[in-house]
């Protein structure tokens, strides 16, 4: 009988065992089991007899050392794959090691910096410690005051020699700014570095315009980074078109050029932006790759850029990418965006849109990080890229929805857009654009009929303002209920079905056949996906059809995450034919949603989107008591705005129906999504539907019950009298309890879980930010070690008072208590679950 063993460390030459004793294998052997080995790594019973008949090389092993021999094989390459891939983490791991070492350098010297000129304010203004006191969020003192007045430094001569001078000085301003204390940066909310983050990301605080800051690892060659990045419009949505104007190399190996850029508006109640740049591209001494950029405003005797119709010039101060190689291999990206936007230029509404650095972050800074990460694993990891066996199509199929939906929201005159003048009513414009390039467009809405005569495409678009509705959520609301906006009968797919009849005109409502959503593909951070929408049994509403068919829409999706801050939400759709090819032309409509603050809404984390019952409830619904709160959370810092834009193929002698018709359907869109928006809006809701715990923590309803009961249970009394028994009642009345009432968990580092609305202002923090904040910070020293003290009571007895002390919010203000009451929280088999602590009486000191 031969002994069988699982053993990875034997040499190639001794894989099997037989009466005790290894059996060694010929190189041709080897050789042939290899080859087979890659044909077919883990073979039957049935298989490996079939190979030791058919290799006669083979024909003296027995079918049990080839089995051993396999096992043996698959173990050694699981064990190169481990080995493998701990280098690539440790390899990372080295890397964000570095990039968080040089972070804490920076910050360190920003700290310095700030004490310096803290101590100087102190010394010049005597009235400074009164000053210094101020509760707001923002410090007195910033890095970036010197920042304050812009900086137009003189004309210069635009010779070879003098925009050398310009490039070094944009080389170094952006060098201080991505790596030094030029800017004063602060966190990005919602961005936390560590080895499996997405990097480092900051925002500006204090200086002229909006500024981001990004730095990551990246796993590509510096070169093919800068490649990348410096093809703009391949990446940046926003972007209509860079053209080099101009381009000279310079001494020292690096090149200098010229560009005109465009960039789309994002809604159409603003005009669009260009800019006028200079570009410097250089290495470093180190090997580091640099790319900056900056206006071209003063310069004399040079080229220059007149003023572009619908366009207004923006500035771009110094900005760029430093890119480092990494040891291993990949580069180590430092990327700043720094704009001025000429906020002015746009109605008062819409200058948050301009003034948010948390949206460039979004929309540039972030889209060129995502970019770059997404492009490195599809070369690193072709089979689990997200975005299928085609990744590069699929991600110009995503670039094209993109840009043709800009193409809607600003249809440019220099495209053949011409406006159709109003009804009256100026609430929706209607474009109209008849060029040769549209033509071969239009023609994609009658894939499944006859061409028109004549084509031509409408566009028909508006923008409106909401209050107090998350845009992840009413974009998923959108997305999953398109039968609440909808109507097939004069979609723009379907627009070649409408006859020149004003009765065929009018949408009839319910006309809507359902739909079926198709994952097709995703980027690796899952903020965006692309999917084939089938919406069946559309055929009976055309007339020049016999038969029911589906019609197919291609749809682009993003923005959905109700975490991420400042982010927009956009969902983009055109219909496609059967083949489905990659050059087809493409039609799109969708809705775009920009918030136009940039703090996150702690009470959105899981509001419900089946809103059938809340949709059927009329305007005048009577609000819960207390629920001031919810708006006061909600108020006008929780706007947005969204721009609606479909685009109609139609026959040009249909002009005047077709123009009448998309502004009834548009409008009639409008009105449905005032009445989503109006339904998830805080004041529709329950106050307390967004109350839902962490992942692996019971729901706010259960866990309120248990807080309530666990109090009797060892006081001897109640917390409250709830109106009713349900769970609703219970969390009802503990979130409008005049106490601060806040439960942590039972972990070795006790962080907290909930938190009542008094606990929330206590605390000056959010629900969502809530688990950042461990026990131990709250107290000062005397009260930490009382509760070291009191803690084994409390897990012993199930509670214990505390005398009068000092806690401290998230921002650091101490807050005075009258009287604390800690208890043990138990759940239905009695165990212990967590701490509730309410605190009576609170008062900032």
């Amino acid at each position: 009988m031969m002994a069988v063993t699982s053993s990875c460390k034997e040499d190639s030459g001794k894989m099997g065992l037989d009466n005790g004793k290894y059996v060694r294998y010929t190189p041709e052997q080897i050789e042939a089991l290899e080859r087979l080995y890659h044909e077919c790594p883990k073979p039957s019973s049935l298989r490996r007899q079939q190979l030791i008949r058919d290799c006669p090389l083979l024909a003296n092993i027995e079918p049990k050392q080839i089995k051993v021999w396999f096992q043996n094989r698959r173990c050694r390459e699981k064990q190169r794959k481990e080995a493998s891939r701990l280098q690539a983490v440790n390899r990372k791991l080295t890397a964000m090691n570095k990039l968080l070492m040089e972070e804490n350098d920076r910050l360190q010297k920003q700290v310095s910096q700030l004490v310096v000129e803290n101590s100087y304010f102190r010394q010049h203004n005597p009235n400074a410690a009164l000053a210094t006191t101020d509760n707001s969020c923002e410090s007195v003192v910033t890095s970036g005051q010197h920042n304050l007045t812009p900086h137009r430094p003189p004309p210069r001569d635009a010779s070879p020699a003098g925009l050398m001078s310009l490039a070094e000085e944009t080389l170094t301003e952006f060098l201080s700014k991505a790596t030094g204390t030029a800017v004063e940066w602060v966190q990005m909310p919602g961005m936390k570095p560590g080895p499996d983050s997405f990097g480092i990301i900051a925002i500006s605080r204090g200086c002229i315009g909006v500024a981001s800051r990004a730095c990551g690892l990246v796993g590509m060659e510096p070169t093919r980074v800068a490649d990348i990045l410096k093809d703009r419009p391949s990446w940046f949505r926003d972007c209509r078109a860079v053209e080099v104007l101009n381009a000279m190399s310079t001494g020292n190996g690096g090149t200098v050029e010229l560009l005109y850029m465009q960039l789309y508006a994002p809604t159409t109640l603003a005009p669009a932006r260009d800019f006028w740049l200079l570009r410097y591209t250089s290495v470093m001494e180190d090997g580091s790759l640099v790319v900056c950029e900056r206006s071209l405003n003063n310069t004399q005797n040079g080229p220059s850029m007149p003023p572009v119709q619908h366009f207004v010039r923006a500035e771009m101060l110094p900005s760029g990418y430093l890119i480092r190689p990494c040891e291993g291999g990949g580069s180590i990206i430092h990327i700043v965006d720094h704009l001025d936007l000429e906020p002015w230029s746009v109605p008062e509404v819409l200058r948050p849109l301009y003034e948010s650095s948390t949206l460039l972050s979004q929309r540039t800074t972030l889209a060129a990080l995502r970019h770059l990460r997404q492009i490195s694993q599809e070369i690193s990891q072709p089979n689990v890229s997200g975005w299928g066996r085609r990744p590069a199509a699929l991600r110009a199929l995503g670039q094209r929805l993109s840009k043709g939906f800009n193409e809607a929201v600003n249809c440019f005159t220099d495209e053949g857009w011409s406006m159709i003048g109003s009804d009256g009513i100026d609430d929706v414009a209607i474009m109209v654009n008849s060029s040769t390039a549209k033509l071969v467009s239009a023609n994609v809405a009658y894939a499944n009929g006859l061409p028109p005569l004549g084509g031509a495409v409408l566009c028909a678009k508006a923008s409106m303002l909401l209050q107090n509705v998350p845009p992840a959520i009413l974009l998923r609301f959108l997305r999953e209920h398109r039968s609440e906006w909808a109507d097939n009968s004069i979609d723009a797919y379907s627009a070649s079905s409408i006859k020149a009849s004003p009765c065929g005109l009018q949408p009839r409502p319910g006309s809507f056949g359902g739909q079926v959503i198709l994952p097709l593909a995703q980027t690796i951070e899952h903020e965006e996906f692309m999917e084939v929408v089938r919406l069946e049994n559309t055929g009976h509403y055309r007339e020049d059809m016999f038969a029911a068919s589906d019609i197919f829409l291609l749809q682009l999706c993003n923005g959905v995450d109700e975490s991420a801050v400042g982010t927009s939400s956009e969902l983009i759709f055109a219909p496609i034919d059967a083949s489905f090819a990659d050059d087809a032309p493409l039609l799109p409509s969708g809705f775009r949603i920009i918030p136009l603050d940039s703090r996150a809404d702690s009470q959105t984390a899981s509001r419900t989107l089946d809103l059938a019952s809340t949709l059927e409830v009329g305007t005048g619904g009577v609000r819960a008591s207390g629920d001031h709160q919810s708006n006061k959370q909600c108020s006008s810092s929780s706007r947005s705005v969204m721009t609606i834009a479909f685009q109609f193929a139609f026959d040009i002698h249909l002009q005047e129906n077709i123009a009448a018709m998309a502004r009834q359907y548009v409008r009639g869109i409008i009105s449905s999504v005032q009445r989503v928006a109006l339904a998830l809006s805080p004041s529709r809701l329950d106050p307390h539907s967004g109350l839902r715990s962490p992942p692996g923590t019971p729901e706010a309803h259960t866990l309120a019950r248990w807080i309530t009961q666990s109090y009797r249970y060892f006081l001897g009394m109640d917390l409250f009298k709830p109106v009713s028994e349900g769970s609703e009642s219970f969390l009802k009345s503990l979130w409008h309890h005049s106490d601060a009432l806040m439960c942590c968990s039972l972990k070795a580092l006790p962080v907290f879980t909930f938190a009542n609305e008094a606990g929330l202002d206590m605390l000056e923090t959010t629900l969502a930010a809530l688990q950042d904040i461990t026990l131990e910070k709250v107290f000062d020293d005397n009260g930490r070690k009382t509760l070291l003290s009191e803690l084994p009571q409390i897990m012993q007895q199930g509670f214990s008072c505390l005398q009068s002390g000092i806690c401290l919010s998230s921002m650091g203000r101490p807050v005075s208590f009258e009287k604390a009451v800690a208890w043990k929280v138990l759940d239905e088999e009695q165990n212990p679950h967590s701490i509730c602590f309410m605190f009576i009486n609170w008062s900032f000191v």
